[in-house]
């Protein structure tokens, strides 16, 4: 079964809160990697909304933010990169 992009995005919402949780418990390695999926997750829901197509089972945020389309500004796109 394949997921609609709202199922994404309810995803994310959901890993979101529950890297809130893990910070606010001073577990950061767990709310970083939470905050990774949140994002990853996201990202495959623009990916199916914008493109009509399953999102490609990749974890490189940087990958799919190209495959998408998006234009994030200079300074954030060279800071991923040092």
């Amino acid at each position: 079964m394949t997921k609609k992009p709202q199922e994404w995005f309810k995803q994310a919402s959901y890993d979101l809160k529950t890297s809130e949780i893990m910070f606010e418990n001073k577990r950061f390695i767990y709310a970083v990697f939470m905050c990774h999926l949140a994002v990853e997750k996201g990202l495959k829901g623009i990916y199916q909304h914008r493109l009509n197509d399953l999102p490609p089972k990749a974890h490189n945020l940087i990958y799919l933010v190209e495959r998408i389309g998006l234009s994030p500004s200079e300074k954030l796109y060279n800071a991923t990169l040092s």
